[in-house]
């Protein structure tokens, strides 16, 4: 089988990150000699600070401090011991305020990340079922990494899709017995809340139903007795649910909490939760300032911390409400979220409030989705009126200039985030006056001269391998193999070409890239439904074609500005055809490319290899040979070499009907047992269109039957090839039976006699495509490595087809 070297989550995220550090927006320090909670000094520069998790702001508060203080010098820094042996003299006193607190025994961890760890590979069996929300917090997500090692199935959903839960409940029921939904109460990025309601309604109706809050961010600043906002929603704690609360953040101390009603597991979650049991209990410092913060929280002081945040948080919202500024989820949360849909906009925005004195957490990917790159800012009991009136002021005034500078709109924002306009907005965007550009649907309105010239050298799009890529997946029946086609030349005033290049528009499966153990349980999947997992995506090139589809002139001195004007037009379409995926593909690595394709909001992932063949003159086996490394030609002579006299190689432009059925039959065989490279089946409409087009040839290799006198000549290989007009050799599919293929070495044959057969049509190269690497660099081939650059409207149309690529991870979506 194939083999493919998949992209790393990883490596795409360090991507992401580097790039905002460079942009002088992350990994800052402070400076301060003396915190206050209300401002910060970075790189020189007093700013307030718009960026906390410690929203009543008891990090600060005296009596943490005195009691943190007066614990170090009673108990030491640590108390170095696991608590299953022992506690620290202070552990028994916060657990007993906790439970008053909440009218539940608690479990305390360090935090809620190791708390995490130790909760959910215990109290979910083998027997049962996990379903996250997209945007549960990563700790929870990444605990259930070890659920999958045990095969217990983790699904997810869109972020509070309803409908979908419920879906993955029906599959589930009857494979599992209980199914736990995992979410946030008050999720970090954007403020909003978890449907607890209408989940409540559904555990109702799913007996099987079991739910698992992480309510971190909702702690302390909403509930009786500050216990968090899913507790003030539910007011008692049922059976079926279990809630992790936070010492640390707004509580102003360290360490995490859970609460759970069943005694029974809660034994056996203390004796042995992983961390729980192996790590470091926390330091007395750390339990004392939780004892004090308690000792607030079980006060009626609490109400009124909560209320003087909450009328901070109103006056927040009052004034954001006159603004025409794009806030997310205005609700009664202290995290509010601007919009940017560009990281490029985010960072021009943070940049200028720094320059005004305002600290912001920018909000990129992977905690929101790469179009939904925007501002995090929170408030806290710290901040004061005027500053915050004053953040308002700066956010409304620079915020159009951030969107101008970044070649951004408010109407593109809104589009990214699903706001309604109450102004209907006009689609088209007319092109920068110093562009010519031409679009157009199909490639016999392009000058096929200026095409073939540009782009015609690779693959099966040169203006004629268009053409018939055209008239092969255009007005089919099957969804799954009818594409559009757009295309787009941008030239300068004096009509010299700049940027060149295609899009498809059809249906990917979304484990695409996805490394071949998901793509196996997938398709088992689609054998009930065969759309399963799948998504709508304009796609530059073609899922037919490898190389580079687009042009571009690099010395041009608008070649940058050419290159956003695609982007701003393609997204046109792309909202038109209300896609949920744009692809820009296959690129070498360029870091002129990466700057600008990240700053306009896509992801770069790395795609598979393209394997590329200089067909040098040689006129004899020996002196192809004498092309190859010394190992290489020991492999020619020994598995490839010996093996050619055992077939009868025929090579036809046209096939018999009973041809084209086995030549059909065998590229089945290849397309069933390779799932590297995971795309749909081509219909046998698509072979027949070769037939009628003339730059299409076929290699057979019929096996010279010497022992198995009742069969005749086998035909047991074919390859499916393509002469580009432009000097270009392309086997572009191949059908193999795999019956003779390692007796025979029939891969390897073909390999070699499309490499014979381009020598003998003197054309100078061939493009091999992608797979199978090691092979073909044995046969002579280059190895070129390429990326992509991917945007969908979120992380979860996205992280099967390249960007998140964690084994077994089958997510779903319905359709």
């Amino acid at each position: 089988m194939a083999k493919i070297k998949h992209n790393s989550f990883i490596d795409t995220v360090d991507e992401v990150i580097a790039g905002a550090k460079k942009e002088g927006v992350l990994h800052l320090y402070a400076e301060d000699q003396i915190l206050n909670g209300r401002t910060l000094q970075i790189k020189g520069q007093k700013m307030f600070h718009f960026g906390t998790t410690g929203y009543l702001g008891l990090e600060q508060d005296i009596r943490l401090k005195d009691a943190a203080i007066a614990a170090i010098q009673n108990y030491g820094t640590q108390f170095p011991l696991s608590k299953t042996y022992i506690s620290n003299p202070l552990y028994n006193e916060l657990e007993s305020k906790i439970e008053t607190m909440y009218g539940i025994p608690p479990i305390i961890t360090k935090n809620s990340t190791l708390g995490h760890l130790a909760v959910i590979p215990t109290v979910v069996r083998d027997e049962d079922g996990v379903i996250l929300d997209h945007q549960v917090h990563w700790s929870v997500q990444n605990a259930c990494q070890l659920l999958k090692i045990r095969g217990i199935p983790v699904e997810m959903i869109r972020h509070n899709n309803l409908n979908m839960l419920e879906d993955k409940i029906k599959y589930l029921a009857t494979r599992c017995n209980k199914i736990w939904y995992m979410a946030d109460g008050v999720y970090s990025m954007f403020g909003d809340f978890a449907p607890i309601p209408n989940l409540m309604e559904l555990c109702k109706k799913y007996p099987q139903l079991h739910l698992y809050f992480d309510d971190v961010h909702g702690m302390s600043w909403r509930g009786k007795n500050g216990t968090g906002y899913v507790l003030d929603i539910l007011k008692n704690l049922p059976d079926n649910v279990l809630l992790f609360g936070t010492l640390s953040k707004t509580f102003g101390a360290s360490g995490a909490t859970l609460l759970c009603t069943d005694n029974r597991l809660r034994g056996k979650i203390k004796n042995f939760g992983g961390p729980l049991t192996f790590s470091a209990q926390l330091e007395p410092a750390s339990v004392a300032a939780a004892i004090a913060s308690a000792d607030i929280h079980l006060s009626t002081e609490i109400t009124s911390l909560q209320c003087d945040l909450s009328e901070k948080i109103e006056y927040f919202k009052s004034l954001l409400e006159k603004t025409t500024l794009p806030m997310i989820d205005l609700n009664n949360s202290p995290v509010f979220f601007l919009g940017t849909a560009m990281p490029l906009t985010a960072y021009k925005m943070v940049q200028k409030l720094f320059n005004e004195g305002f600290y912001v957490n920018p909000a990129i990917y992977p905690a929101v989705p790469i179009k939904n790159t925007g501002i995090r800012i929170t408030l806290s009991r710290h901040n004061q009126k005027e500053e915050i009136k004053a953040l308002v002021e700066a956010m409304e005034f620079h915020f159009p200039q951030a969107l101008e500078e970044s070649g951004n709109s408010l109407h593109k924002v809104k589009k990214a985030f699903g706001i309604m306009e109450t102004i209907p907005q006009i689609e088209d965007e007319e092109p920068k006056s110093n562009f010519i550009v031409q679009y157009e649907t199909s490639i016999k309105k392009i000058d096929k001269q200026n095409w073939n010239n540009l782009l015609g050298k690779q693959s099966t799009f040169d203006w004629e391998g268009l053409s018939f890529l055209e008239n092969a997946f255009s007005n089919t029946n099957s969804p799954e193999n009818n594409w559009e086609f757009h295309y787009y030349v941008i030239k300068d005033k004096n009509e010299i070409p700049i940027l060149v290049t295609f899009f498809t528009f059809g249906l990917w499966k979304d484990d695409m890239l996805a490394p071949e153990s998901i793509s196996l349980q997938l398709e088992e999947k689609r054998k009930q439904n065969p759309l399963y997992l799948t998504s709508k995506v304009l796609g530059m090139g073609s899922l037919f074609t490898e190389g580079n589809h687009c042009y571009i002139n690099k010395t041009h001195p608008l070649a940058e500005e050419a290159i956003v004007l695609l982007l701003q037009q393609v997204e046109i379409v792309y909202h038109k055809l209300d896609a949920d995926m744009l692809v820009l593909r296959d690129f070498e690595e360029d870091q002129q490319l990466n700057r600008i394709f990240h700053n306009q909001g896509f992801l770069k992932i790395n795609m598979p290899e393209t394997c590329i063949i200089q067909n040098s003159k040689w006129n004899s086996t020996e002196e192809f040979s004498a092309t190859l490394s010394s190992r290489s030609r020991k492999h020619f002579f020994k598995e490839i070499v010996p093996f050619e006299q055992a077939f009868n190689i025929v090579i036809k432009d046209q096939l018999s009907d009973e041809e084209l059925e086995q030549a059909y039959y065998l590229y089945q065989n290849v397309k069933n047992n390779n799932h590297a490279i995971n795309t749909f089946t081509y219909p046998i409409k698509v072979f027949k269109k070769m037939e009628s087009n003339r730059q299409w040839e076929f290699i057979l290799l019929y096996l010279k039957n010497k022992e198995k006198k009742e069969i005749t000549n086998p035909l047991i290989g074919i390859l499916f090839c393509y002469k580009n007009t432009e000097h270009t050799y392309v086997p572009a599919l191949i059908g193999m039976d795999y019956s003779y293929a390692k007796e025979f070495q029939l891969y390897r044959q073909l390999l070699f006699q499309a490499i014979k057969r381009a020598r003998y049509l003197n054309l100078s190269k061939i493009d091999f495509g992608v797979s199978a690497t090691f092979e073909k660099r044995k046969l002579g081939a280059t190895i070129i490595p390429k990326v992509a650059y991917i945007q969908a409207r979120d992380n979860f149309s996205m992280e099967l087809m390249g960007t998140i690529q964690n084994e077994d991870k089958t997510h779903s979506k319905t359709k």
